[in-house]
């Protein structure tokens, strides 16, 4: 893959334009990288009881479903999310993937996998006793992001 960039002093507006031959997950995964930089969803609004907070998203460890209801981690607490999972999956950033049917977690937090070839590895994240897991379905995609986000 190359990567071009061309001034031309004579446009009014920055425009980024992806050529490929097909659009396939490393051109989607450019996309979100980009689109995310550019919007800067950096903080989102997370509950606890009937207090708001609005929490930086490098904090966040990860997502799960317990009970219908959406928690966030943070290396200290847990906080409600008013959004779906694949919700969610759309709209996190790039270092955010989803690693069983309940989980999505931030790859940048991670600090160690303790691999189970039967089944569901687990995951450890920095500065806390807390741990999820990562289903086989899910490992590949996860090694693979884990990868390229942290390189």
């Amino acid at each position: 893959m190359k990567i071009k960039v061309e001034v031309d002093k004579s446009i009014v507006e920055d425009e980024i334009v992806i050529k490929c031959k097909e659009l396939n997950s490393n051109i989607y995964d450019i996309q979100k990288l980009l689109s995310d930089k550019i919007n800067k969803r950096t903080q989102m609004m997370f509950r606890k009881g009937s207090v708001e907070y609005y929490i930086e998203l490098e904090g966040i460890l990860f997502f799960e479903t317990y009970d219908s209801i959406i928690n966030a981690h943070t290396v200290d607490e847990v906080y409600e999310v008013d959004y779906k999972l694949y919700e969610l999956e759309e709209m996190l950033p790039i270092y955010f993937i989803r690693v069983s049917k309940s989980t999505i977690l931030n790859v940048m937090n991670v600090i160690s996998i303790n691999r189970n070839i039967n089944s569901s590895s687990i995951v450890e994240f920095k500065n806390t006793y807390k741990t999820t897991f990562v289903s086989r379905h899910y490992y590949k995609d996860f090694k693979i992001r884990l990868e390229e986000v942290r390189i």
